[in-house]
């Protein structure tokens, strides 16, 4: 069974005022289906099931009156401002059963000097073991150049997992990173061609230091104006 064990209460009340007195109560409301069997409306604890939620695809043991069910988080529905899930959608299980996750990608190593290494595909959708969905799917970039894809059908999959995902999906690209002088090439023919200009330093303005010529009879320092007799 799940070690995500969560004592869930049923519900009888719905609605928006229901489920927001419910979350008051630091508790949040669900609907577990599947199998053929009705929907089961139920309250699960606040803080307990935002830590099961946190690790993708977790498998939960929902506890109710006594009576315990595996179960798959289908939708989790959170406030877009606040951390806190609003309401979640559950899905029964049974141990042996196969299900369908998208399971997280993880990149480890260093690639080759001066590349870039960009993951395409965040999460790579397999069929697995309910009771044995794996954290995630390992991608090793150790030392591979510039110009190396990695599709999904390369993929070193976890034990008992089927790819579901088409074969030649992307899912790593490892590509020359671009120099400074590159970039600021392209920069300046993205400039040129939207007809942006640069002003160069001074242009329209005096050099730093110049004064402007006195006009001819203009007043000096001594507040006279120069004869062209002195």
């Amino acid at each position: 069974m799940s070690d995500n064990k969560l004592v869930a209460e049923t519900r009888t009340q719905f609605g928006k005022g229901a489920a927001r007195k419910i979350r008051r109560d630091h508790k949040i409301p669900a609907v577990m289906y599947g199998h053929g069997a009705e929907p089961v409306h139920i309250t699960l604890p606040g803080h307990d099931t935002m830590m099961a939620l946190k690790v993708a695809n977790a498998l939960l043991t929902i506890v109710i009156d006594g009576d315990e069910q595996l179960a798959l988080a289908k939708d989790v529905q959170r406030d877009p401002i606040k951390p806190v899930i609003e309401h979640i959608d559950l899905v029964i299980v049974r141990k042996g059963e196969k299900v369908t996750v998208d399971v997280p990608v993880h990149v480890e190593g260093e690639a080759a000097a001066e590349t870039v290494v960009t993951v395409d595909a965040q999460t790579i959708q397999l069929e697995v073991e309910a009771t044995n969905i794996p954290e995630n799917v390992v991608v090793s970039v150790e030392g591979l150049e510039a110009g190396t894809q990695i599709k999904a059908s390369e993929l070193e999959l976890p034990a008992g997992s089927t790819l579901v995902v088409d074969a030649d999906t992307l899912v790593v690209n490892i590509t020359q990173q671009i120099s400074q002088e590159a970039l600021d090439a392209e920069m300046a023919e993205a400039e040129a061609e939207a007809g942006i200009e640069h002003e160069e330093a001074g242009e329209g303005e005096a050099a730093e230091g110049e004064q402007p010529e006195a006009a001819e009879g203009e007043a000096t320092e001594g507040g006279q104006a120069e004869s062209e007799d002195a």
